[in-house]
């Protein structure tokens, strides 16, 4: 495989739902302009992925980049991938299709490639993002079940909406049950995923059921240190003539994961898209690592933010 086939892998999602770009440009960025300016220059790059949400606020400025950026380039809506997602507080059946709506006009599409349900964790329905209570603790929403928001997904996908949907920041131990009882199965799951929390286990019980699994936090999310400074990652990486960040990536991809990666600058961007496969000794090498971390608690909680490492003795 040439370097320039390894950067445009695709991998096909279950039940022809489509083809989804290994390499994903992820918007999770709080400022507003950056976001439109990275997200140009993620497609100038060359990524065809594009991952959103509802939570992240920034779906109007992510699509009028993407608008602009396939004229620009030349490329028609069908030669990208986008993502969004479904925030807690819209996990009640009814509220489910005004949110899924709400983020295509905001992304200036009529169609969505793929949907996923943000995190396991229903929250009080409404308009508020983050319900509290009087002492600060999140507000949850017994009234209904993964099961309940999943069948409305479904309908989406019933409806040619939406050609593929799946979850994020899910657990085994949640997708398993899910999976046994969903009509239309997932297609993807979206967890974090690096050399330090390889999730083995979830990624086997994905691929002998053919659904993707979607790597956030490739590189460790800036974590310090993290496995951007591990020394097997940095002696591969001067070894084979790549940065520490590129050797992350292809890792990533070749044990048969698609990733997501947030570069804010066009050579950041070129950086992250310009990977190459790495020889089978350094696979080896990076499985190996011992060290495992979490680097964001949203699995146990519903609530997104990244955790900073433990101090060691």
């Amino acid at each position: 495989m040439t370097d320039a086939e390894f950067r445009t892998t695709k991998f096909p999602l279950r039940d022809g739902s489509g083809h989804m770009p290994a390499l994903g440009f992820g918007t999770l960025i709080p400022d507003l302009a950056l976001t439109v300016s990275a997200t140009r220059d993620a497609l100038q790059a060359g990524f065809r992925h594009f991952d959103c949400a509802e939570r992240y606020r920034n779906e109007s400025q992510v699509g009028e980049a993407l608008q602009s950026g396939l004229a620009t380039l030349g490329l028609k809506r069908e030669d990208i991938f986008v993502t969004t997602k479904l925030w807690n507080s819209n996990h009640r059946p009814e509220r489910v299709r005004p949110a899924f709506e709400a983020s295509l006009e905001r992304l200036r599409l009529t169609h969505l490639d793929l949907y996923l349900i943000h995190t396991p964790y229903a929250f009080q329905p409404g308009d508020n993002q983050d319900p509290r209570d009087a002492s600060g603790n999140v507000i949850y929403d017994t009234g209904v079940t993964l099961l309940d928001t999943w069948t409305a997904l479904e309908n989406l996908v019933d409806e040619g909406r939406c050609s593929a949907i799946g979850l994020s920041d899910i657990t085994l131990e949640k997708l398993a049950p899910l999976y046994e009882s969903a009509r239309i199965k997932p297609a993807v799951v979206q967890v974090e995923s690096h050399p330090y929390l390889p999730e083995d286990e979830l990624l086997q019980f994905c691929k002998e059921r053919s659904i993707m699994l979607l790597a956030f936090a490739p590189l460790g999310h800036g974590a310090r240190p993290g496995p951007l400074e591990d020394s097997v990652i940095n002696q591969i990486a001067t070894r084979v003539g790549k940065t520490p960040a590129q050797v992350l990536l292809a890792w990533a991809i070749q044990r048969g994961t698609a990733l997501l990666t947030t570069p804010k600058s066009a050579a950041r961007a070129q950086e992250n898209f310009n990977i190459s496969p790495l020889p089978q000794d350094a696979l080896d090498e990076i499985n190996r690592i011992e060290t495992r971390e979490r680097l964001n608690n949203v699995v146990n909680t519903g609530v997104p933010g990244f955790i900073p490492r433990k101090a060691t003795s």
